[in-house]
């Protein structure tokens, strides 16, 4: 049976970690990995994430099954982080959410439960997007279109090609929206921006479905919301897909969420009954340990006040290697305008070369970024800024 198959090409952004790893250039920089570095190249534990774990090291004290909608507990302070604790999604009980294996478990589960809701539905996503959103979608049944969304030529949003866009869709559309830090574009919707699409989504009425795997990357926990929390209290039905990975680096441990907001709390229970059928086909039971790591963070006062000072840190650094970037760039002569990364937001930003130009920096420099030119801004430092700069001037 297997002698008919062939073999698929790997992934990217994975095959260009392998390439990077078997580079014997001492100045090699990866720029290609979507994960939070240190100034020293390192991804650490946080000293809350060790904190919560010595806690649960001690206090653990059965492996069993946790059952299809993961922990209570982490469900509700994951709600309350998303929303904040007296959004009316909340008081009015009309949001269930459930654990999930990362952020793109939730994603899976989200598209599954779509498909059961009606099969085969068009879901509309941003151009570009995260690449892995179409596969994961079209392997869940559902078919996947794109709307305009970054101009890559101004080096800004395209936004009235994407307001135009979703104003030709009808009620039985799904649209696939970045809460906050797109991914790969790095371009997030203003607030005024926020306002236009939600009014849309009321007009209109298809699906939003919100992706947030960098809440606290982009300007901070409830500005990184506004988005998601503005769509939430003013559309009758929305599903929010999140992620832990990012701002509690717990990538390894593969804990997120998926909810569902209804519009009663009555049909919440029969969407909840749908997501529970569709994780128990899925994955069954969700893991434990990222979740009670968060949960145990949340439900601190010390831990909490301790996380939000790491992920300021972290969210600081981009931030702060973003104008780095750009003024070592000229330092080295370069006319070129590169000050559109210093107002993006999040991992990821396009330089804006060409291929050609992105294969020349890995082939003669050992920069390793994806074709497109996305680059991750976690893995520049200010011990390698400087040969980084360099060497987009020469190839430039």
């Amino acid at each position: 049976m297997f002698g008919s198959l062939q073999a698929l090409p790997a992934d990217p952004i994975l095959g260009l970690l392998a390439k990077y790893r078997e580079d014997t250039n001492p100045q090699k920089i990866d720029l290609g990995v979507g994960v939070y570095k240190d100034e020293s190249g390192h991804t650490a534990i946080l000293d809350c994430v060790k904190k919560a774990e010595q806690h649960r090291l001690e206090t653990e004290d059965t492996k069993v099954y946790i059952g299809p909608t993961g922990s209570p507990l982490f469900n509700q302070t994951m709600s309350e982080l998303i929303f904040g604790a007296s959004h009316p999604v909340l008081l009015s009980n009309r949001a269930r959410t459930v654990s999930a294996p990362g952020g793109t478990g939730a994603l899976r589960v989200a598209g599954e439960f779509i498909n059961n809701v009606k099969s085969g539905a068009t879901i509309w996503v941003s151009n570009p997007t995260w690449a892995n959103h179409t596969g994961l979608f079209e392997a869940a049944g559902l078919e996947v279109k794109t709307y305009p969304y970054y101009d890559y030529e101004n080096k800004c949003l395209d936004f009235d090609g994407m307001l135009a866009q979703l104003k030709q869709l009808s009620s039985d559309d799904v649209v696939l929206l970045h809460a906050c830090c797109h991914n790969p574009s790095g371009m997030d919707l203003s607030q005024e921006q926020w306002q236009q699409v939600v009014e849309v989504a009321k007009s209109v009425g298809f699906l939003p479905v919100i992706d947030m795997a960098y809440q606290g990357f982009g300007d901070g926990l409830d500005a990184d919301a506004y988005g998601l929390r503005l769509m939430a209290e003013s559309v009758d039905e929305l599903v929010i897909c999140s992620s832990c990975s990012k701002n509690f680096g717990l990538y390894r441990e593969r804990i997120g969420a998926c909810t569902v907001i209804a519009a009663s709390a009555s049909a919440a229970d029969v969407a909840n009954s749908v997501l529970l059928s569709t994780v128990r086909c899925i994955y069954s039971m969700p893991p434990a340990h990222g979740a009670a790591i968060v949960e145990t963070i949340l439900s601190s006062e010390e831990l909490t006040a301790q996380w939000h000072q790491e992920l300021a840190e972290m969210r600081d650094r981009i931030n702060g290697n973003r104008k780095l970037i750009v003024d070592k760039l000229v330092e080295n002569g370069v006319t070129r305008d590169f000050s559109f990364i210093t107002r993006q937001k999040g991992m990821f930003s396009f330089l804006g070369i060409t291929p050609e130009q992105v294969q020349q920096l890995q082939d003669e420099y050992s920069i390793y970024m994806v074709g497109s030119s996305r680059m991750s801004i976690a893995g520049i430092a200010n011990s390698n800024v400087d040969y980084l700069a360099a060497s987009i001037a020469k190839v430039l």
